[in-house]
Parts: structure tokens; C-alpha cells; sequence
């Protein structure tokens, strides 16, 4: 369904100031995306409010530790009740791996559901300039997204974050049942902020993304229950026009 599509961030730092973004959007929108700023903020007791308040959550804070830390640190995500968590592809395969497998097993030890483990590839605002000058990667972005990718689909991760310039090529080598979740989402007519390689929703969702994530176009719109209700009129007609399998 398009509202399960959409990943509204909750780019904010009080408790107080996400539960009143989600209580006022959660009867359109699905998901809502809990990143650094907030769980630092309002502790991790944010991620079981938002889920009681009827929505599910993107824990989005791009583990990237050697693999025993971020095992023993998935495990304790997992008790959250979040239903996406990431690590960074960069940890490599092992960390990758031990995320997932310590995520499934403290899944099966406390009898809850196992969430998606995905893959943070290259950050969307990320040019080619800093990624070849700054960070020191030879090549195209899309060259090292891809190999990413695919060593999250072998270190048996469920999907990856990646730009939306990057979601037809993810799909094309991983197939149609990997998820790909696309930050840099702009509605046309949007300010792109610090963000480099975006699209609109509707050309995301024609591209094969599984999700998109959406935060100041939303959050920050006079109107944020019409803004988040024509984001999903976007997927919707991109999912029919494109006959896209919602998942």
C-alpha cells in the first residue's frame, strides 16, 4: 500500500516534538524514521511510543563498528520493536553478516518479529567531487553503490539505502525482492536543501524503489497531513502507472 511506502523522518530532537508529528500524520502515513538526532535526544523509549501510537519504525542510525559490537548492538535494537534497522555497508561483509544473524536470533529468543536489516551505501549528499576528492574513491558513485549492494545481498541483508540516481541499477543486480529504501526525495518545487542526487516521489517509485524516505518536504510544510497526502497521490499513481508490486 502507497502509506506503507512512505517513511516520513522525524528530523527533530524532544519526544515531544515527534509524538506530535506522528500523532497528527499517523492515520495516512505508515512509517516514520527515527535517525540520530532524535534517538540521542529522546532516548531509545522513542521507538516503542511511535509504534503504540499505531506506526512502524526506521531505526536509522548506520551501525558501523567491528562485527562483535554491532551484533551485541542489533541485538539490542531488535528489542525496540523497530521493524527496519541499518548498519553501514563500508563495516564490510563480517558486520554485516553478524548484524543480521545476531538481529535473527534475538528475534527467535524473544519471540518477535525480525525486522529488515538493510545496507547504508553512499550518503545522498555525497557528490562525485567529494566522493572521488574528500573520502578518496576512485570512479563513479554508482560503481561503489553497486558493489555495495551486492555485498549486502551476499552478507544476507535485506536490502540497502541508496540514492535514488542508484535504485534502477540496485534493482537490475539484486533483484526484484531486495529492498531498496531512497532518502533524497524532493516533491517538485522543493528546496534540496543538503541534499545532491534526488528525485520526486513518483519517479522514485517508477524506478523500484520499496521506499522512500520524505522529511522536510513533509515536516516542514504549512500543511503537513496535505503535504504527506500528496506524496502518497505521487506513489499511488506511479505504482499503477508503473505496475509496481507494493511490498
Amino acid at each position: 500500500m502507497p502509506r506503507d511506502k512512505l517513511i516520513v523522518a522525524l528530523d527533530v530532537d524532544t519526544r515531544d516534538g515527534a509524538l506530535a508529528l506522528v500523532r497528527e500524520l499517523a492515520g495516512q502515513v505508515g512509517f516514520f524514521k527515527v535517525g540520530m538526532e532524535l534517538f540521542y535526544g529522546a532516548g531509545s523509549g522513542i521507538v516503542r511510543e511511535i509504534i503504540d501510537a499505531g506506526a512502524k519504525v526506521f531505526l536509522d542510525l548506520k551501525l558501523h563498528d567491528i562485527p562483535n559490537t554491532v551484533g551485541r548492538a542489533a541485538r539490542v535494537l531488535v528489542r525496540s520493536g523497530a521493524s527496519i534497522i541499518n548498519v553501514h555497508a563500508a563495516g564490510g561483509s563480517a558486520m554485516m553478516r553478524a548484524a543480521r544473524e545476531s538481529a535473527c536470533e534475538e528475534a527467535g529468543r524473544l519471540g518477535l518479529p525480525m525486522p529488515l536489516v538493510v545496507a547504508v551505501t553512499v550518503l545522498t549528499s555525497i557528490d562525485r567531487e567529494a566522493f572521488n576528492r574528500e573520502l578518496g574513491f576512485p570512479g563513479e558513485v554508482e560503481d561503489r553503490v553497486k558493489a555495495w549492494a551486492l555485498l549486502a545481498r551476499e552478507s544476507g541483508l535485506d536490502g540497502v539505502v541508496c540514492s535514488p540516481r542508484e535504485i534502477g541499477l540496485v534493482r537490475n543486480v539484486c533483484g526484484p525482492d531486495f529492498k531498496i529504501i531512497t532518502p533524497g526525495i524532493r516533491p517538485a518545487g522543493a528546496q534540496l536543501g543538503d541534499q545532491r542526487r534526488v528525485m520526486t516521489p513518483g519517479e522514485a517509485v517508477r524506478a523500484g524503489a520499496s521506499h522512500i524516505v520524505v522529511g522536510r518536504p513533509v515536516t516542514g510544510a504549512p500543511d503537513r497531513a496535505a503535504a504527506a497526502s500528496a506524496v502518497l497521490a505521487e506513489i499511488a499513481e506511479a505504482g499503477l502507472s508503473g505496475g509496481t508490486r507494493w511490498s
